[in-house]
């Protein structure tokens, strides 16, 4: 039952993605312009040309927050990314075993290495 609820917001997600898809590229169009903007502001030495470039940075960032449904995306984007992480039950850590000598501990470390 767990798989299936996961399974059911996952599509919901993907499906919330693809919806949101020219958002976000607006999205990232508004943001690599605010990006342009900060980066010139910072290089540019004259007044005219910081105001030019700040008004620029401001124009990308407005735009930026303007794009709520990308935010949307983004959002479903983390919830999807957190059930294919959730979707075999179990954390993918690394289990740090110490070698030793015993050959009933090698052979069951090794075993384990097998099974899985």
């Amino acid at each position: 039952m767990k798989k299936v609820g996961l399974f059911i917001i996952g599509v919901i997600a993907a499906i919330t993605i693809l919806c949101s898809l020219g958002a976000m590229a607006g999205l990232a169009i508004s943001a690599a312009i605010l990006y342009a903007g900060i980066h010139f502001y910072l290089k540019s030495e004259s007044t005219f040309t910081k105001v030019i470039w700040a008004l620029v940075a401001i124009a990308g960032l407005l735009t930026a927050v303007a794009n709520i449904p990308s935010f949307i995306g983004l959002i479903a984007i983390v919830v999807l990314w957190y059930i294919i992480r959730k979707w075999d039950g179990k954390e993918k850590t690394q289990i740090i075993t110490a070698k030793t000598d015993d050959p009933f501990t090698n052979f069951e470390n090794q075993w384990d290495e097998l099974t899985k």
